[in-house]
């Protein structure tokens, strides 16, 4: 469930952002590209650095927790952020949400039998396939009402809001799921 919501919340930044960023900070395609590369030198850097140590030192369900939290905070702040230079401030919160995936894995591989294994990985992938059927139509959907007059206001955040929103479900659920009895 923390894997399908988690993936479902991803696709708001391959479906909207662009769009998004034009309509919200008026980025041209140099700006868009200057910060897509800030986002991913952010993303290597915590997933090609941080993991490990992390995930070593606070383990992996408060890594994962860790990581929901600044996926949720990351997409809030671009949600909410008037101004370009404070999605900028979002970029190294919401790098740290690539902690999760590392640390949700070591939590499932655990849970299930060595011969389960490869089912584990296929029941993942189906619902990241499932997830890129919902979520393209889900963020375009909104941020299209929200900033036309069909929503009585316009919040051009809202789609990244919502993906904060999703993310909330998914620490909620992960905190759940993942407590000692």
């Amino acid at each position: 469930m923390v894997h399908f919501i988690g993936r479902v919340a991803h696709d708001v930044l391959p479906s909207v952002f662009v769009l998004y960023a034009g309509y919200r900070y008026g980025w041209d395609a140099r700006a868009l590209g200057l910060f897509l590369a800030l986002v991913g030198v952010s993303t290597m850097i915590v997933s090609g650095r941080l993991v490990h140590p992390i995930v070593s030192r606070i383990g992996e369900r408060r890594a994962l927790l860790l990581a929901l939290t600044c996926g949720a905070l990351g997409f809030a702040i671009y949600g909410f952020a008037s101004v370009g230079i404070l999605a900028l401030l979002a970029v190294p919160i919401h790098a740290f949400w690539g902690l999760g995936s590392p640390a949700a894995q070591g939590l499932m591989t655990r849970r299930v039998a060595e011969s389960e294994q490869g089912q584990l990985q296929g029941a993942l992938s189906s619902l990241g396939g499932i997830a890129g059927l919902i979520g393209p139509g889900l963020f375009t959907l909104t941020f299209a009402w929200f900033i036309g007059a069909h929503g009585g206001i316009v919040l051009p955040g809202a789609p990244l809001l919502l993906a904060a929103l999703l993310m909330l479900v998914s620490l909620a659920v992960a905190w759940r799921a993942t407590r000692t009895p």
